[in-house]
């Protein structure tokens, strides 16, 4: 057997990449130097990959930011707004990426959303009418010249035809189906561009197949590629899936000329039964992803040699793959110099995958490998028994009944009392939570865990922020204010570090947008909370003024699903401990004098299932309901916010009503609040802000730019439901541009509430 993976973080293994781009934005360094450090991230990636033995080593997995938008723009799927800046090429695909500002012109950025069930977010390709869909950009031939010019020969990777069509938005009349010519005309030229240097497989990546596919897509599936796979060349075609199986068109890929078929078999449920049932083509090549690409843990060998083994029985020529690109986790255990050998010995980041797959190789390979020591001591691995057990947590988890998951009186009780007890004026204005995180501020976070400052001094430095950021939202006029969030690393991580039963990294960075990286901590054990962990902050802070204070948490379901998750409980289990312990925070901060609290749920919808029949019974019923645990025990005049991140809400959006809480802020933004119409059409009973400027943009929106958000939001929301604020947190915005955007929002506020007498 050979080994594979499918791609392989880009960052650089100490976030090379994220700092010489913002460098970059910030003009202190010249392209030159951000090309040269990304192509000596790409050298340092190609050696590794090379020296641990892999066969199938990718090319174009490297990107300045997303891969969607790469592929976008090696497609000439890029709006003229962008093209009429006048940019550099770069600068232009960076302004597409981020939004523009300048003396060149004033543009927004695409839209973005959350890649499939991952923390990663990409680029939404636009599509308009006037669109000309053509090969337009040489990075994967160059990437792949590059790759050969230090001694190796990759497989070069690219997004599909499929999937990139079913992922652009699409602005006008045509639609995907108008664009086939075009797209499989581009990609037979793809093809024919690698057969004239040389290459000999192209991996075309579609998980746009691991969702429901209805047969209208199964057909326009197999004409984009009858028509491609006619023009092979001689070059092999893989065909590579990830995050579930393809349940709906398995049969159809199996009889189309592919050369080799990427399946998953760590999130396909169904993969290991579709080829029990039917078969796998003897003329095919079956890329089998049983290495997870998603998780810290080590690879349990025994199950997956017996799995191996099975399919070598069937006579399938197998290749051991990754179950998807390991962008999505950190690069290598060697920088995790604090974190325990007894923790250590169970993990396994990007670069121990590649030794992983080396060693299933050398197991399957080895007709005694019972005795192999790689095998014998992985099995003494998976047979100990790992610390982290409370039982009290676990009895408070299978002693739960609905009533604690059910907050009374009923919402539009509620309602009319938090109307009476906040007395706020209609369109009332906030923040989402976090205020930027300036060098003083990291700074002084850093030396108090390095210990070079005493806890009375950080307390002092960390309460003269929090006036500082009460005193800013007051002159800004804000209704309802925040303490700023100074004191979080993370919005997951600080949380986590106030809970048993977490562990924490030192180095394991992973991307989740652009130059946006986070290090997400590891549940180990049962979760219980250890401390209170933000009572002192939010009551310090709401003694400093007359106007409510927010109470800022992070809810179960997004401390979990931003977190890598234990593999020896159910997430349901582990949702529940986690809402147990912010339970308890909850009732700290209501009976601390903190009446408005917000519990941030940014990632409910990113473990949904991709497959709609799973969604309830594998996801929402205990998703929503350990949201409900959380806030249920509170009184009456006690306001629950919470906030989601980018994402597509449309098909759930009457189970995020059903979380019960008073008020919802939404990262709708980017998506010219396309979600209005679905509020208005669902009768969507939470109050609502949907956010009235994109904060991951470095531009400032104008005034009469919030108005128009404003009065388009008033067309589909009614007024007394309607709240007005940034579309997330500013933790990564600089202090100027946050001060005037928030100065713009609050008069476009007030001139809305005068022009319509509100």
């Amino acid at each position: 057997m050979k080994t594979s993976i499918i791609g392989y973080p880009r960052i650089g293994k100490l976030r090379e990449l994220k700092f010489a781009s913002e460098k970059y934005f910030r003009n202190e360094i010249a392209q030159s130097e951000l090309f040269d450090t990304a192509k000596k991230l790409r050298t340092e990636n190609l050696t590794e990959q090379k020296n641990s033995g892999l066969d199938f080593i990718p090319s174009n997995d490297f990107s300045f930011y997303d891969g969607m938008l790469d592929t976008a723009f090696l497609l000439n799927v890029v709006p003229d707004r962008y093209k009429n800046l006048g940019l550099s090429p770069l600068d232009e695909y960076f302004a597409a990426a981020r939004g523009y500002q300048g003396e060149k012109g004033d543009v927004k950025a695409l839209a973005m959303k959350k890649w499939f069930n991952t923390n990663y977010h990409y680029m939404v390709p636009e599509i308009d009418d006037n669109t000309v869909l053509k090969l337009s950009d040489n990075k994967p031939f160059e990437l792949f010249t590059e790759a050969l010019d230090n001694g190796v020969k990759t497989t070069p990777v690219i997004i599909g035809p499929y999937t990139f069509l079913e992922l652009a938005r699409y602005i006008g009349t045509k639609t995907k189906e108008n664009f086939f010519g075009n797209i499989t005309d581009a990609y037979i030229q793809i093809i024919g561009k690698f057969v004239t240097l040389g290459a000999e497989w192209l991996q075309l990546d579609e998980p746009c197949l691991v969702k429901d596919m209805s047969r209208e897509n199964i057909e326009f599936f197999n004409s984009l590629y009858t028509k491609i796979l006619e023009n092979k060349n001689g070059l092999k075609i893989r065909l590579q899936t990830y995050f579930g199986d393809v349940r709906d068109c398995y049969k159809e890929i199996c009889a189309l000329d592919f050369d080799g078929i990427g399946l998953d078999f760590i999130e396909g449920k169904k993969t290991h039964e579709l080829i029990e049932k039917n078969g796998f083509p003897c003329d095919k090549v079956l890329f089998a992803g049983v290495v997870n690409g998603k998780n810290i843990w080590r690879n349990n060998y025994e199950k997956t040699v017996e799995l191996l083994k099975n399919l070598q029985n069937k006579s399938i020529n197998t290749v051991i793959n990754t179950s998807c690109s390991l962008l999505h986790i950190p690069y290598t255990l060697k920088n995790e110099v604090k974190l325990s050998d007894t923790y250590k010995k169970h993990f396994s980041y990007a670069s121990e995958k590649l030794v992983e797959l080396n060693e299933i190789k050398k197991i399957i390979e080895t007709e005694d490998y019972c005795n192999l020591p790689e095998y014998t001591a992985n099995i003494k691995l998976f047979s100990e028994e790992r610390s982290g057990c409370n039982t009290n947590v676990k009895e408070k988890v299978n002693a739960l009944s609905e009533k604690d998951f059910t907050r009374l009186p009923v919402f539009s009780e509620r309602e009319k009392i938090q109307k009476e007890e906040f007395k706020l004026p209609l369109l009332p204005t906030t923040t989402i939570g976090s205020f930027p995180q300036t060098s003083d501020v990291r700074q002084t976070r850093a030396s108090y865990k390095k210990a070079n400052i005493s806890e009375t001094d950080y307390e002092k430095f960390m309460k003269s922020k929090i006036a500082e950021c009460i005193e800013l939202q007051e002159n800004i006029g804000l209704d309802v204010l925040v303490h700023g969030e100074f004191e979080r690393n993370d919005m997951v991580e600080y949380f986590g570090e106030c809970l048993d039963g977490y562990i924490f990294t030192e180095k394991a960075w992973v991307q989740s947008y652009g130059t946006r990286c986070v290090k997400p901590p590891v549940v180990w054990g049962d979760i219980s909370r250890a401390k209170p962990m933000t009572v002192k902050w939010s009551t310090y802070a709401q003694s400093l003024t007359e106007k409510p204070v927010k109470g800022m948490l992070t809810g179960p379901v997004t401390i979990l699903n931003w977190s890598f998750p234990r593999e020896d409980i159910s997430l349901k289990e582990s949702a529940y401990q986690i809402a147990l312990a912010i339970r308890e925070e909850v009732l700290d901060l209501e009976a601390s004098g903190i009446k408005i609290i917000q519990i941030d749920e940014a990632a409910l919808r990113e473990k949904l299932p991709l497959r709609k029949c799973d969604w309830n019974k594998e996801y929402l019923d205990w998703a929503i309901k350990a949201f409900r645990l959380v806030h249920s025990g509170v009184k009456s005049e006690t306001q629950i916010h919470t906030h989601m991140c980018y994402s597509e809400f449309a098909d759930i959006i009457e189970d995020i009503d059903n979380m019960d809480a008073d008020v919802i802020t939404f990262e709708a933004s980017r998506s010219d609040l396309t979600l209005l119409d679905v509020l208005k059409a669902k009768k969507f009973r939470t109050e609502v802000g949907p956010g009235v400027y994109d904060i991951h943009s470095p531009r400032i929106p104008t005034v009469e730019e919030i108005k128009s958000a404003i009065n388009k939001m008033l067309s589909k929301v009614s007024y007394n439901k309607l709240w007005i604020n940034p579309d997330c947190g500013l933790k990564t915005r600089g202090n100027e541009e946050t001060v005037q955007s928030l100065k713009n929002l609050v008069k476009a506020t007030k001139e809305i509430r005068e022009e319509n007498n509100l």
